[in-house]
């Protein structure tokens, strides 16, 4: 999805360093638990977190990510799935929390469908993180003033919406990355719509828990 240089500069706002402990959420082709898994070493751990909520709907995601912790050198990965807010009783205490472009979601009926909320989410967040840990968020940026109306119909969240509700669980906004900002995105038009996918213009928050 990104150039060498823009991952290598995501990873670095990440924290990510060697022997941290990682929890990907909802890792898609697995793509971050990869870059994560190399970055760790073996003295770290990368669990790839499928929630409960997207198994349902795509049973394959959990056994893909059990073949990916199988490939040669992936020692320090582990596929795991529940619920979004289990989460804290399904991993260990982590060093980094990484949501890529999953935030936005949590404002959908497929997520909540099993109680899951913005606020819960963010509450579990903070419980499994380590003090000081990194809870990483980068989305697709919704037009000022749109709060969470576009997660479902654009899939797009305005990040002083997330700012806040991710503040209001106790984190501390850490850093903010404008690496991925795209000034040409009207912020009106679908994510996937060919004429910006790929493209949107998205931010990336670091927050850390006290």
């Amino acid at each position: 999805m990104y150039d060498k240089s823009k991952l290598s500069e995501l990873i670095r706002f990440a924290r990510v360093d060697a022997g941290s402990i990682v929890i990907d959420v909802y890792p898609g082709d697995g793509d971050w638990t990869r870059l994560f898994s190399d970055v760790v070493g073996p003295e770290g751990r990368v669990y790839s977190f499928v929630p409960t909520e997207i198994a349902e709907l795509r049973p394959d995601q959990v056994d893909r990510m059990r073949t990916l912790a199988k490939e040669s050198g992936r020692e320090n990965v582990e596929a795991v799935s529940a619920d979004l807010v289990a989460m804290q009783e399904a991993t260990p205490p982590a060093d980094v929390l990484w949501l890529h472009l999953f935030y936005h979601d949590l404002y959908t009926p497929l997520i909540q469908a099993r109680g899951a909320t913005a606020a819960l989410f963010n509450r579990t967040a903070y419980e499994r993180l380590k003090p000081g840990g990194s809870y990483i968020i980068v989305d697709h940026a919704a037009a000022v003033g749109a709060g969470t109306s576009d997660a479902q119909s654009l899939h797009r969240i305005e990040p002083a919406s997330v700012r806040e509700e991710v503040e209001a669980a106790g984190f501390v906004l850490d850093a903010e990355s404008t690496i991925l900002a795209n000034k040409d995105d009207t912020h009106s038009i679908k994510v996937f719509d060919p004429s910006i996918k790929g493209e949107t213009d998205r931010f990336a928050y670091r927050f850390v828990k006290p």
